[in-house]
């Protein structure tokens, strides 16, 4: 079966669209059968937008969206936040064509640099702070990479945000984000969902 962290989806492309509020304002978004949670915003993903804008008060910076399949994060953010730069990035070409439409059905497009990239393999910039619902089912290896990826990719003062639930390794998560950053703090959880942030 085709997941939708696979880099060029060969099944029939399907379009879907709906209309979704958060965080007080609205928005469209486009999605396929190929991406993450077509048919509503992810709950893991929310909790960790609304944990991560009660953090970020007047946040003022570069923010990469790390796995951001059809865009929610990144079109979310910079609709809701002030003066930000917002990097997105997916391995999944159909996820990164859905999220350039997205950013410009939301009016949002000048806001946001959208590529596609195997985790970090295209990336060469560093952020302030990067925000990833890591593809649990690609196995804990690919996630791991995610976390080296970003410590390597943060400025210094930079944070990491991360939303795992608790049946799906946030212990072990924890762990190894303890060990590569010298520091984890849980933020917020519901529901089972941890949100989880690291500063470098």
């Amino acid at each position: 079966m085709e997941q939708y962290f696979t880099q060029n989806p060969t099944t029939k492309d399907e379009i879907f669209k709906f209309n979704w509020n958060a965080l007080g304002k609205e928005f469209v978004f486009n999605t396929s059968n190929s991406v993450f949670s077509k048919t509503a915003v992810d709950f893991g993903t929310m909790v960790m937008l609304e944990t991560f804008v009660a953090n970020e008060d007047g946040f003022i910076g570069s923010i990469l969206d790390l796995g951001c399949g059809y865009g929610p994060v990144g079109v979310i953010l910079a609709k809701t936040m002030g003066d930000v730069k917002i990097t997105m990035v997916d391995i999944n070409e159909r996820a990164v064509k859905l999220s350039a439409l997205n950013g410009e059905d939301n009016k949002v497009s000048d806001k946001l640099k959208i590529f596609q990239s195997n985790i970090f393999e295209s990336v060469e910039e560093s952020f302030d702070r990067i925000l990833t619902n890591p593809p649990i089912r690609a196995g804990k290896e690919t996630v791991y990479t995610f976390f080296d990826g970003a410590y390597e990719h943060l400025n210094d003062g930079g944070k990491l945000y991360v939303v795992i639930q608790k049946k799906q390794g946030a212990k072990s998560s924890i762990d190894k984000l303890t060990t590569l950053f010298g520091n984890c703090e849980i933020l917020y959880k519901k529901s089972g969902y941890f949100i989880l942030c690291c500063i470098k």
